[in-house]
């Protein structure tokens, strides 16, 4: 048996340099500093601007940053000075992956854009979040959640039947682009362990925002009928939606012949499956609204968990709606380690679990220093251990820590 290790990530040894900001990028490197990875957040001189976005605020950051740069060392560096170009690209000496959002062309015009930076460090992967690209009709112009939900046919099938087009209710393109970009960075990872050779990764907010029009797209493809919107109702399935209880809503997710069967046999109610009407999937949404009603009727004596309950333990796919509240208190969210929780701090946990390597929470967001705190950064180390163990009586972390140039104003270390 092998001897057991402790955790420590499996991106343990890994190193990112993260200029993101906001939060597809933030939140694609969080996933990486969950697992392991040594990130450093480097912010510009006026900080993160989420940092503000509150009420409701973590002394005096936002909760919209605090949840998202859990396990990040920070610091602050002016990128548009020589002085911050120069010791960016010793940070990188020995990164393994940059992750940005700069609108395309601003690193480029400061000497650090991919075609440069890959020259100097050729085992670089490089990860730009943005909204378009760099080319193409759209190519270089800023990009945002709610405008590509808008633009990329989301907000068009989401939202009543007979409403408005109506936004997701949460940042569900930068959320996906954060993700894409992990995958995309730990995909690079992997094949860089063949190749020794990094590369450029283009992720944005509008192929993201496409790529989630299933089965939308495909509807479209196969019918040339545009989607329209449906409510909770889902175009392809009945019974697929909310309906009423005599506590609350339920939503039902029958997906197949046998769970709708089930569904009659939890409400005994044998006559709903013996009706022709409902035979098949085809069959139900010929006459969904008719079984609307028939379910209505069926669920008006029910209380929504309770039967929410019986149903899923039965194998029928249900569900009580919750609010944000309930459904952070729920039993299993807190058995699955989903809220973590750290003096003042609170945040949703990972939700990728690896059983030998799990996800930990090492260290809370790196907090903010006032404008205009000076903090002195001693000539850096040239990386030999005569000099570690004579200059700096540091022998025990050798190589654990960059080498840092000079006496430099534009660096500041906010902690963390």
């Amino acid at each position: 048996m092998a001897p057991k290790l402790p955790n420590a990530g499996a991106l343990a040894g890994s190193k990112v340099i993260d200029l993101s900001r906001v939060l597809g990028g933030p939140y694609c490197t969080q996933i990486l500093a969950d697992h392991g990875a040594d990130v450093l957040k480097i912010e510009p001189p006026g900080g993160d601007e989420t940092r503000g976005w509150g009420p409701p605020f973590l002394g005096d950051t936002a909760s919209y940053f605090v949840g998202v740069n859990r396990n990040k060392r920070g610091m602050t560096l002016d990128l548009s000075q020589a002085a911050g170009q120069d010791l960016l690209r010793h940070l990188l000496a020995d990164a393994d992956v940059l992750v940005e959002n700069f609108k395309p062309g601003t690193l480029e015009k400061w000497g650090l854009g991919y075609d440069t930076l890959s020259q100097r460090f050729p085992a670089l992967i490089h990860c730009r979040v943005s909204g378009f690209g760099a080319d193409g009709p759209l190519g270089g112009l800023p990009g945002y959640d709610a405008c590509a939900q808008a633009m990329c046919g989301l907000m068009s099938v989401n939202g009543e039947a007979d409403g408005e087009a109506t936004r997701v209710g949460l940042p569900v393109v930068d959320m996906v682009t954060g993700l894409n970009a992990a995958v995309a960075i730990l995909l690079a990872l992997n094949e860089r362990g063949r190749s020794g050779l990094g590369q450029f990764l283009d992720i944005t907010l509008y192929d993201c925002a496409l790529s989630l029009l299933h089965p939308h797209a495909p509807n479209y493809f196969y019918s040339g009928n545009t989607p329209r919107r449906s409510g909770n109702a889902h175009p392809n399935i009945a019974p697929y939606e909310t309906l009423p209880t005599a506590s609350g809503p339920i939503f039902l997710a029958v997906g197949n012949n046998r769970q709708f069967a089930l569904l009659a046999q939890v409400l005994d109610a044998p006559a709903l499956a013996a009706d022709p009407r409902y035979a098949a999937n085809a069959d139900r949404l010929a006459h969904r609204q008719a079984l609307r009603d028939d379910l209505a009727a069926l669920l008006a004596r029910h209380d929504a968990v309770a039967l929410a309950d019986r149903l899923l333990r039965a194998g029928v796919p249900a569900a009580a709606v919750q609010t944000v509240d309930q459904a952070l208190a729920h039993p299993h969210t807190r058995h699955r380690g989903m809220v973590l929780e750290q003096g003042d701090y609170r945040g949703v946990g990972s939700p990728i679990k690896l059983s030998r390597t799990p996800a930990t929470l090492r260290s809370l967001p790196p907090f903010a220093i006032a404008p205009g705190t000076l903090v002195e950064v001693i000539e850096g180390c040239d990386k030999t251990i005569a000099t570690c163990a004579g200059r700096f009586g540091n022998a025990a972390n050798f190589r654990g820590e960059p080498y840092l140039p000079g006496i430099d104003l534009l660096t500041r270390y906010p902690g963390g």
